[in-house]
């Protein structure tokens, strides 16, 4: 094969136009894929010398030629062209140059849709995997954070409006627990994608007598697809990553919303590192979110590449279309997208400051102990529906005087709720009403180090699998 001259050429009579060489090509961003398609081709030449489809120097020639191939990847030494559209041709034409005839026998009971099929196949089977760990790493910051403070007391909000308070413990560990549930479906990517495609060929299959279990084994696959047509064609694994990272980036913007309202003024009880902020051109005072608020926007970026490959995929009849090389840039971007936002984020937790003095001022002065009143009155017997009534009354006539629940007098309190005891409602802190939810999965200290200590437990499983 001349230079520069395409490896399906043979049927065609002109070369294609310069725009459609530019719009077809792939090479520019599948070269990322080099690795694994070095590694499946390797598989491959092995199983065809195996067989006999093959002879044994051919099958070293090639294994050593894409060797150094891939030696020269490494070292930034290899040129690709777009003329050779993807990085399959590419590298394939290299062999040939490099090593002759016989790297002309490399394609040999393979297609391109089967072989692109098993290169991302490989590629995603390793970045869920590392995606994974960057998950774990941040969930070991979180436990860190949650184990540093377990005496912090924080507003706890429903409607953005305050609620009743809860431990800053139970807080992070809530985002713990998210990322768990990401982790969990990120393993559920890896067993999707832990299967080989090749051996399917362009669509049925190949009159050659290949050993696809041969090849799955040699790659390390758990399992093979058993219809040609769908090996080629499925690109489900690749949604299901899209939408295990769409959803981490998901947990991290809302995560990034709660740093960026509570580190304002306003609220004023956490405070950024210098390191993962930024001040104003323009304002001297300004100390911005910008990790925060760029995680949070980059959210919309990940969920566009999902969004864009179900479009993709909604109208394509089996088996391959040249459509579905649009399953690679959207991936590869959500990837470069979400692995520094992990990142950053485990540096922005571990380093950001926790103000406690500012969140013992903010609790004193709120009414988020208005269910336990409520309770408390339950308890004497008066029905709940009646209890909330007598409540919210007494909230509304606290809110009117600007005093807190504790600052009622007995003459106040038996105005409007002379049920309640003043000594008790006088002793009603923060801290009694965490401590009063011992239940399961609650906020008092006990049940908070019971759940901090099976969030440890399943953290340090992870780490050893």
């Amino acid at each position: 094969m001349e230079k520069g001259q395409s490896m399906w050429g043979g049927r065609f009579t002109k070369p294609p136009h310069e725009l459609v060489e530019a719009f077809n090509a792939s090479v520019h961003f599948d070269k990322r894929l080099a690795p694994y398609d070095i590694q499946g081709s390797i598989a491959h030449v092995k199983m065809l010398a195996k067989q006999g489809i093959i002879g044994t120097e051919d099958a070293q020639q090639i294994e050593s030629g894409l060797q150094s191939i891939e030696a020269d990847i490494k070292q930034g030494k290899f040129d690709f062209t777009t003329t050779l559209e993807d990085v399959h041709m590419n590298i394939e034409s290299r062999l040939t140059e490099r090593i002759g005839e016989a790297g002309g026998k490399l394609h040999t009971g393979r297609s391109r849709n089967d072989q692109v099929a098993l290169d991302m196949h490989l590629f995603v089977k390793s970045e869920a995997n590392e995606v994974k760990q960057l998950v774990h790493q941040l969930q070991g910051v979180l436990l860190d954070q949650a184990k540093a403070h377990m005496d912090v007391i924080i507003p706890g909000y429903t409607h953005l409006q305050r609620a009743q308070p809860v431990r800053f413990s139970h807080h992070l560990l809530a985002y713990f627990w998210m990322l768990e549930r990401d982790g969990e479906r990120l393993s559920g990517v890896e067993k999707r994608a832990d299967m080989s495609p090749l051996g399917a060929g362009a669509l049925a299959g190949t009159t050659f007598p290949i050993d696809r279990e041969y090849v799955m084994h040699e790659l390390g696959f758990s399992g093979l697809y058993e219809n040609s047509l769908d090996a080629v064609s499925d690109r489900d694994y690749i949604l299901e990553f899209l939408f295990a990272i769409s959803t981490i980036m998901m947990h991290l913007s809302r995560f990034s919303e709660e740093l960026i309202l509570y580190s304002s003024t306003e609220f004023g009880w956490i405070e950024l590192d210098d390191a993962y902020a930024t001040g104003s051109s323009m304002m001297p005072q300004k100390k911005n979110p910008d990790v925060a608020e760029l995680v949070r926007g980059k959210t919309g970026r990940v969920y566009g590449h999902l969004q864009g490959l179900l479009t993709t995929l909604k109208g394509l009849p089996l088996a391959y279309n040249k459509d579905l090389q649009e399953d690679k840039e959207g991936l590869f971007d959500a990837l470069d997208t979400v692995k520094p936002s992990l990142q950053l984020f485990a540096g922005m937790l571990a380093s950001l400051t926790v103000k406690k003095e500012r969140l013992e001022e903010l609790l004193q002065g709120d009414y988020s102990a208005a269910t336990d009143l409520a309770d408390e009155l339950v308890r004497q017997g008066i029905p709940f529906r009646q209890a909330h009534e007598i409540v919210g009354k007494l909230v509304r006539y606290a809110a009117d005087r600007k005093v807190a629940f504790h600052a009622l007098t007995p003459s106040q309190l038996q105005e409007v709720a002379p049920q309640l005891d003043p000594a008790w409602v006088a002793e009603l802190t923060p801290l009694r009403v965490v401590e009063a939810r011992q239940s399961r999965g609650g906020t008092s200290m006990s049940a908070v180090e019971m759940q901090w200590e099976m969030a440890n437990q399943a953290w340090e499983y992870h780490a050893f699998q």
